[in-house]
């Protein structure tokens, strides 16, 4: 049972009546041995963990745990692991590794250490699908870069490792959940033997293989139907073609029904013809191993075996219901029928006790689809008068299509039941009989490794050709100095096969030296393929060399922050290399592996950097048009380093980026422009956005403005304050001029000294002309602000003065604490902070241009480069001085990221 919140493994030693808890940390477990009936090989659990590179084996049934292997998994594995693809069948575990857009696959054999799977060089694998471990080999179907709903069948090794094709283009079909299902059967009773559909331009066709799929042939159709009339399906143009599907109920068999007590016999659905269809399902069957066939049904139904296959039971696939089955007793040959209840039932399923042998099953179904299961017991044992004795059989010789009796280097027998006994096999019956091995001849070898046959050069003779990128004499990849290799012939002998003297294809093979090999295809990685990492952070380093003598080759590690190591052998650092940097900056992590017959180096670049935690975006709130306009981002922490900047203006979808924190942009439409700005830094990404009102140019004036020095000391530098300290300019400055709130904006600028621009903004019920809007307006504001009648105080009476810049004297600096105390005094309340006031957003009010802002709240505040103490910079963010009679209304994102206050709405106009 695996999840994101509760990672636990759950152990059944009872069939699944009840369930043990074992305390393990994420794990992903599997026992997919195709032996699994063995009740030896149910008593062996494996479980790999990938988090803590871990193997346990059970022996008891999941008690009690050991350690097998510790830190078995990530040395050898550069990329990112799929914890899902773990996979233990019978002497092989696999894995799937992804390295950037490359997949690779490994293999444990006996569990050993994990092996890359050697495909064509070219196969480029898209999917890898297990079909078959027995006899100590690998059957898979893998789907290569070119194919969408077919995959090709592969052979390896005894080891798992090297693979050649044997069968291209099998049908796939992708089920729900993703799963995959390849139209390949290995036919149970008689090793070697597999079915599969083949998809040939868009025509499927069932082939039959006996040797492993080294040969491959379409099955021969019957000469006559069910009722023993002549059928008009002649070779080579019309075959017999079978669907190779699994139930979607578990309870309920396939369309191809095998089974190891009972060899050569194959029923399963199809039809006649030139190429598979789908939804005609006559039901044939075949006792001799697919060499001929019969027909025994028009339709579809399920089957299930019993007693060695002495009985066959049959229900029809359908989904009415019924009262009726079918059995036969002579493997197809006739049939007869049995009501297995009163009342027609809906059939679900069928099941056989456990045995080979039973003659007892299980029809379960339901009357009606709001009724409870109902269990009907089938009982074939008075059907039969007695136990079988020798004399009840007579054997029959496996050969295939074309008569051929060596198959897989033997001749073998088998036992059957004569058609004329009417008897039980029972549980002392074996199929097999005798058999006889046979001279090795060319069709006992398969292609090695590298090679493969043409079927375009079919008349030069049934031979294997080298790839064109494969060299047969070439070392292997693990060929070390003072061992040996054999160059390929191009062939190897199919596993299991047992024959004997005859012709070798394998004797022609030379013996060579292994040379002392270069290492090449030095790579160098980390766990997690993370590159960007926090001061601090444990990583591990994975070292991996493609090619060359391991065990002859020194490595010298240089982590460029004074660590350096040497390594005289890699297969036995199994102690992974890990390291913590603790300052930030670009490392350049080398590793350079040397020997006499040359050298190999890789580089890795690791960026050390804390996540970004905020970013602020600084920008004027109104701009002219085709003015240009300097948007800033201002990132949380200050010293982030390698900081990427994505730009979205307007609605452009596509970014501009930038590495500087800063970017000039102009805005050629008037109306509101909405600018973002992402910072990353490959770690995080964090953002912030704002709206810029372009107006014309004749619409806005802007004047700077200067404080009193004083400010300076209590300016933490953080965007709500300088909000505040923008309200509170922009309601004095309304109350002493007259000027209405709503057509001014003061932004404070980031940075010391303590800066700010006043925006004066028209008015819709005057008429935009310039004259009238410099001469009435600007001149009165400038005429306040050289007057020294705006100020306010900032805490403890401490008076600051705003005015015009080169206006603030001296004497005035000295004095402002008093002058005009007792006049404006009262505009300033320390009860009251704008930090409360709701967020607004710009927009046009009905009959004016005034214009409000609304950001998501934002909670970090902004780290100030003033140097500031600690106290003084609490002090400052704890206390503020606002008028609530002026009804302010704090402008900006939560945070308070905007720096500049609106002018003062109505009750009914207030968002």
């Amino acid at each position: 049972s695996i999840n994101e919140h509760d990672q636990m493994l759950f152990i059944s030693t009872d069939e699944g009546s009840s369930f043990q808890r074992q305390p393990v940390s994420f794990t992903y477990t599997m026992n997919r041995s195709s032996n699994s009936h063995d009740p030896e090989n149910l008593k062996k659990l494996i479980y790999l963990s990938f988090f803590i590179f871990q193997l346990y084996i059970s022996t008891d049934l999941g008690h009690k745990w050991t350690l097998l292997q510790d830190h078995f998994t990530l040395l050898k594995f550069l990329g990112k692991i799929d914890h899902n693809s773990l996979s233990v069948q019978d002497e092989y575990i696999f894995v799937k590794v992804t390295t950037g857009n490359r997949t690779k696959y490994y293999v444990s054999f006996r569990r050993n250490e994990f092996v890359q799977m050697r495909f064509p060089k070219y196969a480029l694998p898209k999917d890898v699908q297990i079909v078959s471990t027995d006899e100590n080999q690998v059957f898979l179907a893998l789907q290569e870069w070119y194919q969408t709903d077919t995959y090709n069948l592969y052979q390896s090794d005894p080891q798992g490792v090297y693979y050649s094709i044997v069968l291209e283009n099998v049908r796939s079909t992708k089920q729900p959940e993703e799963n995959v299902l390849i139209d390949i059967l290995e036919v149970r009773g008689i090793k070697g033997v597999f079915l599969a559909n083949q998809k040939v331009d868009g025509k499927v066709m069932t082939l039959i293989t006996y040797n492993k799929g080294r040969d491959w042939e379409p099955l021969a159709p019957p000469t006559t139907d069910m009722n023993g009339k002549p059928v008009s399906c002649k070779q080579p143009d019309c075959h017999l073609h079978l669907h190779l599907r699994w139930a979607d109920n578990p309870y309920v068999s396939g369309t191809v029904h095998t089974k190891d007590s009972a060899p050569g016999l194959i029923m399963g659905a199809g039809n006649l013809g030139s190429q598979l269809v789908e939804y005609k399902e006559e039901m044939y069957i075949t006792s001799d191993c697919g060499k001929t066939w019969r027909q025994v049904f028009e339709e579809e139904h399920h089957i299930l075996y019993l007693d060695h296959g002495g009985v066959i039971v049959a229900i029809k696939d359908t989904s009415i219901p019924l009262k009726i089955l079918k059995f036969s007793i002579d493997e197809g040959l006739s049939w007869s029928i049995h009501n297995f209840t009163s009342t027609s039932v809906f059939v679900d399923g069928l099941l056989s006790e456990p045995g080979d042998e039973t003659l007892v099953m299980t029809v379960f179904g339901h009357i009606s689809y709001r009724s409870d299961w109902e269990l009907v017991k089938v009982d074939f044992r008075q059907s039969f008068p007695r136990q079988c004795t020798e004399a009840d059989y007579d054997s029959w010789k496996l050969t295939d299509l074309q008569g051929e009796k060596c198959i897989m280097g033997q001749e073998r027998m088998y036992r059957r039941r004569k058609e004329s006994s009417f008897c039980i096999k029972g549980k002392s019956y074996t199929s097999a009989l005798t058999a006889k091995p046979c001279q090795c001849t060319e069709k006992d070898f398969a292609c090695d490794y590298g090679f493969e046959r043409a079927p375009s050069l079919r008349l030069e003779g049934d031979r294997c050709y080298p790839d064109f990128w494969h060299d047969p004499d070439a070392p292997p990849e693990n060929c070390h100095l003072g061992h040996s290799y054999k160059s390929s012939t191009g062939y190897r002998k199919v596993i299991a096969n047992v024959c004997e003297g005859g012709l070798n294809k394998e004797q022609s093979a030379k013996q060579h030296s292994c040379p002392l090999l270069a290492p090449k295809g030095l790579q160098l990685g980390i766990k997690g393929q993370m590159l960007a990492v926090a001061p601090g952070d444990e990583i591990t380093f994975i070292v991996h060399q493609e090619q060359g003598d391991t065990t002859r080759t020194r490595y010298q590690v240089d982590l460029m922050d004074g660590v350096r190591a040497i390594y005289e052998n890699l297969t036995v650092t199994d102690e992974p290399i890990q390291h913590r940097y603790e300052k930030p900056g670009v490392y350049r992590v080398n590793v350079k592996a040397e020997n006499s017959a040359g050298h190999d180096q890789a580089t890795l670049y690791i960026q050390v950097t804390a996540p970004l935690q905020d970013v602020h975006l600084e920008v004027v709130p109104i701009a002219g048009r085709n003015q240009e306009v300097n948007l800033t981002a201002i990132v949380l922490p200050t010293e982030a380093n390698l900081t990427v900047f994505y730009w979205w203006i307007g609605d452009n979808l596509q970014p501009k980026l930038t590495l500087e924190n800063s970017l000039i942009a102009r805005f050629s439409e008037e109306g509101e422009v909405p600018v973002t700005v992402q910072a990353s830094n490959g770690r995080s990404m964090v953002q912030d956005s704002k709206t810029v009102i372009r107006l014309s140019s004749d619409q806005f004036q802007i004047i700077p403005l200067s404080f009193s020095r004083n400010l300076d000391r209590f300016n933490p530098n953080i965007p709500e304050w300088r909000q505040d300290v923008g309200q509170v300019v922009t309601k004095i400055l309304a109350k002493l001029t007259g000027v209405p709130q709503d057509s001014l904006v003061t932004m404070v600028k980031p940075g010391l000294p303590t800066t700010a621009d006043l925006y004066v903004l028209p008015q819709e019920s005057t008429p935009v002309k310039r004259s009238v809007f410099v001469d009435k307006r600007v001149p009165t504001i400038k005429q306040v602000l050289s007057e020294n009648n705006v100020s306010f105080i900032v805490r403890g009476g401490l008076r600051v003065l705003v005015t015009l810049p080169d206006y603030i004297t001296e004497h005035e600096l000295q004095n402002c604490d008093r002058k005009n105390y007792k006049n404006h005094g009262s505009l300033l309340r320390p009860e009251e902070s704008s930090l409360t006031r709701p967020w607004l957003r710009f927009r046009k009010l009905p009959g004016r241009n005034v214009y409000a802002q609304m950001y998501n709240e934002k909670e970090q505040e902004m780290t100030s480069p003033v140097n500031h103490s600690e106290d003084t910079q609490n002090i400052i963010q704890g206390e503020e001085f606002i008028d609530d009679d002026l009804d302010s209304q704090t402008l900006g994102n939560a945070g308070g990221r905007s720096q500049f206050s609106y002018a003062r709405l109505t009750r009914k106009e207030k968002l």
